[in-house]
């Protein structure tokens, strides 16, 4: 349970730095931003939350395929 709030937090921080205009960053700050993003898929991923991302983008993925031949 704690890992889930962990990820919330984590996806709330990343929405907010997001939200910022892009001149306002340097290259720091998406670095930060970046790791941030790893935690939280590091931290999504053996949930059910995460394994449910991970085959809609597979499915995504394979449409396109499809589609480009």
């Amino acid at each position: 349970m704690l890992t889930i709030n962990v990820a919330v937090l984590l996806a709330v921080i990343v929405v907010w730095r997001l939200r910022r205009r892009t001149e306002a960053r340097s290259r720091f700050d998406e670095k930060v931003t970046v790791v941030i993003v790893l935690a939280l898929g590091v931290l999504l991923g053996p949930t059910p939350v995460g394994q449910g991302i991970l085959d809609i983008l597979g499915q995504l993925a394979s449409g396109v395929t499809q589609a480009g031949r």
